[in-house]
């Protein structure tokens, strides 16, 4: 699952992406209004956490405008202005939620879960194939009834392929969805971890579809 967030707190802006990365999600972070307005317009993100106080463009005039262009990606705003008429505004320019600072970590992660819940495709509580179960609140990975240790990035894949429900993936578009812009340039890395997915699960659960990518077969036995 691919994050951008749009915040100019220094501290805050690294915080949240060293929290959100170790969760499994591929975060971009940007401190500028218009670099920001830019990101979510480019490029598909699965959820956008907003600031509403940035330069450039404030989160108000970013999440105005990309629904005007008709771009739906959710968005968490997030503020220090706890009025409920700040509040009212996000929300009726087409913000999903809204969150006021300071807030709990854990509380952050619930909000986004339940955003990325009600995003137009279904995102069930568990996802399955076969032996194989998947928990996207917990990132808890189990097969054949036992526990798997899988790194961030290794459960980043593995829930992308499952949630891809049977359609063939490429190598470019696991690179998009879950490496950050810095870690694309090699294909041979998808290679790589799905070695390792396939030593920790079993060589039959990821498919390799000659010349096209990858698939899991949602309905394996």
């Amino acid at each position: 699952m691919r994050i951008l967030v749009i915040e100019d707190d220094e501290a805050l802006g690294a915080s949240l992406t060293w929290g959100l990365k170790a969760e499994g999600y591929v975060v971009c972070l940007t401190a500028d209004g218009a670099e920001g307005l830019w990101l979510a317009q480019e490029h598909d993100f699965d959820l956008i956490v907003l600031d509403v106080m940035l330069p450039g463009l404030d989160g108000y005039q970013i999440c105005a405008r990309l629904r005007e262009a008709g771009k739906w990606t959710p968005i968490l705003m997030l503020t220090a202005m706890d009025a409920p008429l700040d509040q009212a505004e996000g929300l009726d320019l087409g913000a999903d939620d809204y969150l006021t600072k300071p807030f709990s970590y854990p509380v952050l992660l619930a909000h986004l879960r339940a955003l990325l819940r009600r995003s137009t495709r279904e995102r069930p509580a568990q996802l399955r194939s076969g032996e194989l179960t998947l928990d996207p609140a917990t990132h808890a990975v189990h097969f054949a009834g036992r526990p798997l240790a899988l790194t961030p990035g290794e459960a980043s894949v593995l829930e992308y392929l499952l949630r891809a429900e049977g359609r063939t993936v490429s190598k470019a578009e696991l690179l998009e969805h879950c490496w950050d812009m810095a870690s694309r340039a090699d294909p041979a890395v998808v290679e790589v971890r799905i070695h390792h997915l396939r030593r920790k699960t079993d060589a039959s659960v990821i498919e390799t579809v000659r010349g096209r990518g990858y698939r899991i077969d949602p309905h394996r036995p």
